[in-house]
């Protein structure tokens, strides 16, 4: 029995080895490869113009690697067919707490806001429970934590919703709601950050309003990781030190974007 324990945990020893070997010998050691959407304007772009195209090729550039990408649209089956799949190492912009991966530290922390004509009745409004917002068609997408607010505000029956989870290379939810208050079908939409703020920043007619003031379960606000495998502790380290050492970097990139920052706690952090 006591050979058979032992035989027993040989066995485990030798397998778990081999595990490790083999989460090593995915991530290449020549080049930082991103598992990305082609088509999530503003964020990652096909022709490198989104700002996590910019982000990457700042850690390239810190790590001495190009940048190259595994393509795959977001939703449904994106970390199993690219990340999981060995075919890059890492996801941009991943939000902390999922278990599809293994995160990060933050390396930055966004909020949802609201978009309004600059100079419209609603561009004023920097809350949800605003009196103005009773009489509006709100644009919100579907699903998303701003939605439960909404509701619980009364203004469920406001909501004009939109999909979550899309192909965007043939469907642009988001600029779909930007042209509808340009042309005055949504007064205002309530929208995430870091798609919301790099689209109006320098439109002449729509501005992005942060949600700073909002009360109550869920929150608004959430930190942004780098997705790696859940075996490589080693990268992430690697990953967490770089962050750690060049958060002025990653935040003139952010800022310059037009992507609104918070800290931890929800409050803004200005240029």
């Amino acid at each position: 029995m006591r050979i058979l324990r032992h035989g027993l945990m040989l066995a485990i020893v030798v397998m778990a080895g081999t595990a490790s070997a083999q989460v090593a010998d995915i991530r290449s050691t020549t080049q930082f490869r991103v598992c990305a959407d082609p088509a999530n304007v503003p964020v990652t772009t096909r022709d490198g113009t989104g700002f996590e195209n910019k982000l990457a090729n700042y850690f390239g550039q810190l790590l001495d690697m190009p940048v190259t990408y595994a393509w795959f649209p977001s939703g449904m089956g994106f970390i199993t067919k690219t990340l999981r799949a060995g075919t890059c190492d890492v996801v941009m912009g991943y939000a902390q707490g999922d278990e599809m991966v293994q995160n990060t530290n933050h390396y930055y922390t966004s909020v949802y806001g609201l978009v309004t004509r600059r100079d419209g009745d609603l561009a004023q409004v920097d809350r949800l429970s605003d009196p103005l917002l009773k009489k509006a068609d709100i644009g919100v997408v579907a699903g998303t934590p701003p939605a439960t607010h909404l509701a619980r505000n009364g203004l469920a029956a406001n909501m004009r919703g939109a999909d979550l989870f899309v192909d965007r290379r043939v469907k642009d939810p988001t600029g779909e709601m930007l042209d509808s208050i340009r042309a005055g079908d949504l007064d205002i939409a309530v929208m995430w950050g870091p798609l919301a703020g790099p689209l109006v920043k320098d439109d002449p007619d729509l501005q992005f309003t942060p949600l700073l003031h909002e009360e109550g379960n869920p929150k608004l606000f959430y930190r942004i990781t780098i997705g790696v495998r859940l075996g490589e502790q080693e990268w992430k380290r690697q990953l967490n030190s770089l962050i750690r050492r060049n958060q002025d970097g990653i935040n003139q990139i952010l800022h310059d974007a037009g992507v609104p920052l918070v800290d931890d706690y929800g409050k803004q952090v200005m240029p």
